[in-house]
C-alpha cells in the first residue's frame, strides 16, 4: 500500500486529534512518567491525576488505567473549541500544581490514536485491562486498584 502523501518522510505520528462532526471521536492515549521513572501507580498519584481530569472537563475521560511508569486512558471531546492537545497539557499541568511533588514529571509526549468505527472501544479497554496481568504485577485484572471510569463516552 502506498503512504499517504503527508506520511511520507514522517518519522513519527502526526500531532493533533481531527474531530470530524457527526461521527464519535474517542481517543486512546498513553502518557509516560519522565525518564519512565516508576511513581504512576499509587493511591495519591491515582487521586491526583482523578482530581486532574475533573477540574479539564474540555475533554472527557472513559476508561483508564495507572501503571508504574505510564498511564492508558480514553477520551473524548466534550468541547469542540478545546483541541486535544492543549487539554492534555492543561490537565498534566492540574496534577502537577495539585500533587505538588518536583518528582513526579510526566514526558512531554504522548502517544494517541483516534479509534476507528471498526474498532471497538470495549474490546480495547478489555486489552488495556490486561497489562498489569501481562506485567505479573496482579494475576486478574479485577485485583488491579489503579483503574477505572470517569465518564461514560459516546460510542
Amino acid at each position: 500500500m502506498e503512504p499517504h502523501r503527508d506520511d511520507v518522510g514522517r518519522h513519527k505520528p502526526a500531532s493533533g486529534v481531527r474531530i470530524t462532526l457527526g461521527e464519535p471521536t474517542i481517543v486512546f492515549v498513553t502518557v509516560a512518567a519522565e525518564h519512565r521513572v516508576p511513581w504512576v501507580a499509587q493511591p495519591r498519584v491515582h487521586e491526583f491525576v482523578k482530581q486532574a481530569w475533573n477540574e479539564a472537563q474540555a475533554w472527557l475521560v472513559g476508561y483508564y488505567l495507572l501503571m508504574p511508569d505510564h498511564l492508558h486512558f480514553f477520551c473524548a471531546p466534550r468541547d469542540l473549541n478545546i483541541p486535544f492537545d492543549r487539554w492534555l497539557t492543561y490537565w498534566k499541568r492540574r496534577f502537577t500544581i495539585n500533587a505538588q511533588n518536583p518528582e513526579w514529571r510526566w514526558q512531554s509526549h504522548k502517544w494517541d490514536t483516534r479509534l476507528r468505527r471498526s474498532e471497538n472501544y470495549h474490546d480495547k479497554w478489555v486489552y488495556v485491562r490486561e497489562n498489569p496481568v501481562r506485567k505479573r504485577l496482579v494475576t486478574n485484572p479485577d485485583d488491579w486498584p489503579y483503574q477505572g471510569m470517569v465518564n461514560i463516552l459516546p460510542w
